[in-house]
């Protein structure tokens, strides 16, 4: 299999619902088309900010087999398929592989707290099990696990693994698979609590996988393109200073909360969260409004809803 590189902005996409509550497959075109049209490189959909451990089997299935249609071959789609023990997780990348997507991410399994051995054989044995291109995301404040760079090396080894996404605060851990030239796309977490990205692009990432793109794709696209010129660091330091007060908003709630309420709030077709999750309202709404309007990004991508009127 070719190994190709995903390199710069991969989004983390929100799953838009219905006023029922169904999946809006409407306004997954919208935000699809949204992403490709501002730069964006690849999407995740179905990952923890599209809300996909709130979804039922056939809500998944379904996601994958239609949202995949929409594809024009500029931007690559990639489907959150960790299940909560291997032969799930092996079953939803199976059908995400023969439904058209481009790949696969995947996590530990949640609420298990697998010890990092066990967890390694996880990731190979799914591996093992297709030929779709695989990514890897070290998240444990969500799963608990975290996998030291000794576990991803001997992972990466792995033919099918293309993508790296890294959301501890360890700087060293990116720096060693780095140095260590595995042959997958390092990426990092946009969260700037984490404080990776800096350290990510200049050490040689090769991008980001973000959630603020959902609201900011264009400016995302711009902190992510890897630093291959000394003027790509410069640009990427404006753009990545200008945009902090929405990084810092994107992450001021569990995610997607604070993002899927202000992509409503601005007009886009995000829906409500799925319950028990609810929408913010009152003033940790209208902090984003206010960022949104002194970053003018309602200008440069044409929102005028009755909430941003209001500011």
């Amino acid at each position: 299999m070719t190994r190709e590189k995903i390199e710069g902005s991969f989004v983390a996409l929100i799953t838009p619902f219905n006023k029922d509550g169904s999946t809006d497959f409407g306004a997954f075109r919208s935000l699809l088309k949204f992403q490709e049209d501002n730069g964006t490189s690849a999407v995740l959909i179905m990952g923890s900010t599209g809300e996909v451990s709130m979804l039922s089997q056939k809500e998944r299935e379904a996601i994958i087999a239609e949202t995949s249609r929409y594809k024009t071959g500029k931007m690559k789609f990639f489907y959150g398929c960790t299940g909560n023990n291997t032969q799930t997780t092996i079953d939803y990348v199976r059908f995400a592989r023969d439904n058209g997507a481009d790949g696969a991410i995947i996590a530990a399994p949640a609420y298990i707290c697998g010890p990092e051995a066990d967890i390694e054989e996880y990731f190979l044995d799914v591996a093992d099990a297709t030929d779709l291109p695989l990514g890897l995301y070290n998240n444990p404040p969500r799963v608990k696990t975290d996998l030291h760079w000794d576990n991803l090396l001997r992972i990466f080894k792995h033919p099918n693994y293309v993508i790296h996404k890294e959301s501890t605060t360890r700087v060293g851990q990116v720096a060693q698979v780095l140095k260590a030239r595995a042959d997958v796309s390092v990426m990092c977490c946009d969260s700037p609590n984490l404080g990776l990205v800096v350290p990510t692009m200049s050490l040689g990432g090769h991008g980001t996988a973000n959630m603020t793109g959902n609201i900011a794709p264009a400016e995302l696209t711009t902190i992510s393109k890897p630093w291959t010129t000394p003027d790509v660091s410069v640009s990427f330091r404006d753009a990545y200073l200008g945009l902090l007060p929405m990084l810092h908003y994107s992450y001021s709630a569990i995610n997607p909360v604070a993002i899927k309420s202000l992509m409503k709030a601005v007009g886009l077709p995000a829906g409500d969260l799925r319950k028990p999750l609810k929408n913010l309202e009152g003033e940790a709404l209208l902090k984003g409004l206010r960022i949104v309007k002194e970053l003018e990004l309602d200008k440069k991508y044409g929102w005028s809803s009755p909430e941003l009127k209001a500011i």
